[in-house]
């Protein structure tokens, strides 16, 4: 069995960190979206799909406009060599959160004008505010909706005069007309149809998360209950942060890093939520209560039982926890490869105050991720083996396309610190 370590926050490495801008300004603008969440049951709206992406992209695009070392998303020129990259960075950060967040306005005109009291006004500042300006307008000019992409209401599956649950799920009709960013289309992973409720496959998995994933299950082990509600919500910000504090890298690569994780993470969203509404698969909790009448002897219905976590109001087909985290430990492993030195550090949001569990690869943190959801009681296996496929492609797509760097004979001389 293999070893786990679970140390506490202030522990993530042996040596000390180095603070650096851009994963200060993420962590900042993951705070300002929290806050301007809609509240209680309101629907979320289309306006801020891509905000964390907006924000990453404007920083990447500011710093490369400076220290041009890959090819531009949005087509942005070079600029002056000189300009303050931390001012570019962080003007970049402001002014795509002002415009994402404009009730927030007066608490982002105070960090602004925090973070500009430490440096010196000059030439360089006034260049890199100026081209942080540019990087930001050049961001939002890209829509998030596709206005091509008719958007179609949710529409319950019932028979007339039949009672059915009354909530919508959680995707409202935009979530399938957003603008890929490396995807040519929303269906363009789409996975083939999840196996017939007859078939030797899905009883075998039925089996599985019926006995794994119940709230009373006598299978499940102390250590997998934890992990079930522990990867509910990830935090990734303990690995992207050790990554951009290696030495060697510049704000420019740790921008990049930031927006292909942002990016990559709305194709994410864009393909899950396309193929759950197309295939409209039923959860564990409802099959395993109506199996008497699926037409397949191999499965017994249990008509009390309840999964361990708490079922997401949407369709099963395929996982969406699994879909991100196969795609996210492919870009980590093509930074870090797969078995950084320092272990692979993914935060938990779900467990109040736990500490951060230490796994040596990003393939074992993916697996892992995906096992939780059939612990948890929401997932079948052939769900997150599906899932997993869907987001090494997208992956695969992103590191294709996603401002790749330039040859060598491109890369402006830029003789500025490492990242700080």
């Amino acid at each position: 069995m293999r070893t786990l370590w679970l140390l506490s926050a202030a522990l993530l490495v042996a040596t000390p960190a180095r603070a650096d801008t851009i994963c200060e300004w993420m962590d900042f603008a993951y705070k300002v979206g929290d806050a301007d969440k809609p509240e209680g049951e309101a629907a979320p709206l289309s306006d801020h799909a891509h905000n964390d992406s907006q924000t990453a992209l404007a920083m990447f695009e500011a710093l490369n406009a400076i220290d041009h070392r890959y090819q531009s998303y949005v087509g942005l020129p070079l600029t002056d060599p000189g300009a303050d990259q931390q001012v570019a960075a962080i003007t970049a950060a402001y002014r795509t959160l002002s415009a994402q967040h404009p009730s927030q306005k007066s608490k982002l005109d105070a960090s602004y004008a925090l973070a500009m009291d430490g440096v010196a006004d000059g030439p360089r500042k006034a260049a890199g505010q100026r081209i942080g300006e540019q990087a930001a307008a050049a961001v939002l000019k890209i829509a998030a909706i596709d206005p091509t992409i008719v958007q179609t209401p949710y529409h319950p599956a019932t028979t007339p005069g039949t009672w059915v649950p009354t909530g919508l799920p959680v995707f409202e009709p935009w979530a399938v007309a957003l603008r890929p960013w490396f995807m040519p289309r929303a269906d363009s992973v789409r996975p083939a149809p999840p196996p017939a409720v007859t078939s030797a496959r899905y009883a075998r998995d039925f089996d599985e998360v019926k006995r794994l994933g119940a709230t009373n299950s006598t299978e499940r082990t102390p250590h997998q209950t934890l992990m079930a509600r522990y990867r509910i919500t990830p935090d990734m910000m303990p690995a992207l942060r050790i990554e951009a504090d290696q030495a060697g890298r510049r704000l420019v690569d740790n921008a990049r890093l930031f927006a292909l994780y942002e990016m990559m993470s709305d194709d994410v969203g864009l393909a899950m939520a396309d193929a759950k509404l197309h295939y409209g698969f039923w959860r564990p909790i409802t099959a395993i209560r109506d199996a008497a009448d699926d037409g397949n002897p191999a499965t017994a219905a249990d008509p009390s039982w309840t999964p361990l976590i708490k079922t997401p109001n949407h369709p099963e087909y395929p996982c969406g926890h699994c879909l991100f985290a196969s795609a996210t430990a492919e870009l980590m492993k093509s930074v870090e490869g797969n078995r950084p030195p320092w272990g692979v550090r993914v935060a938990s949001n779900s467990i109040p105050g736990a500490a951060i569990q230490v796994l040596p690869s990003w393939d074992e943190w993916a697996k892992e991720v995906s096992f939780s959801r059939t612990l948890g009681g929401v997932h079948y296996r052939f769900s997150n083996e599906a899932a997993e496929d869907m987001g090494r492609r997208i992956a695969k797509l992103a590191l294709a396309k996603g401002m790749p760097a330039l040859p060598a004979g491109q890369v402006r001389p830029v003789t500025i610190p490492a990242s700080n």
